[in-house]
């Protein structure tokens, strides 16, 4: 898996001018190489989860939201930079997340969402030069960034947004 981490950040790196984020590609919890090309034409929200948060419990606002939105997908990206809040294997916290929260919207395998290792998803998401609309700092666990289905920028939401809120959902047509 870590080999697939690598060659994600070597593309990315590779190809810096990336203007979308559907130039870009993510391990899955499950250890497959997913490009966010998979995703064009529809809205997508990246959300930086974890088991252990005071937001956790977003979890069941995020899979209304996957269920209730045709036209949206759901992503969460497991983080351990935050409090030490997601411990756990990849396959731990797949099991946490369906068995607590029915989740079965995709997950990634357990990145890093700022500093030297960042995933080449974040580095996009967090950087004007790639993202065109804002520089970003992921502050805690549950940060949102929604992405229109041109794979444009379109809004970030710090951790107190709720999920299923107007502030997120007014973007969604």
């Amino acid at each position: 898996m870590r080999i697939l981490k690598i060659f994600a950040l070597i593309l990315f790196t590779m190809n810096t001018t990336a203007q979308s984020i559907h130039d870009i590609s993510y391990t899955s919890i499950d250890g497959d190489l997913v490009s966010m090309s998979s995703y064009k034409d529809s809205y997508v929200l990246i959300v930086n989860v974890a088991s252990r948060c005071g937001y956790t419990s977003q979890y069941n606002e995020l899979q209304e939201l996957h269920e209730t939105h045709e036209n949206l997908q759901v992503l969460g990206f497991p983080c351990n930079q935050f409090g030490a809040q997601e411990p756990g294997s990849e396959s731990e916290i797949k099991a946490f997340c369906s068995s607590r929260f029915s989740v079965d919207f995709p997950m990634s395998s357990k990145i890093d969402v700022k500093g030297r290792d960042i995933s080449p998803i974040y580095q996009w998401l967090c950087n004007k030069k790639y993202n065109q609309l804002n520089d970003h700092e992921v502050s805690w666990n549950f940060n949102k960034f929604l992405i229109g289905p041109n794979g444009n920028l379109i809004a970030y939401f710090p951790s107190s947004v709720n999920p299923l809120s107007e502030e997120i959902k007014k973007h969604i047509k």
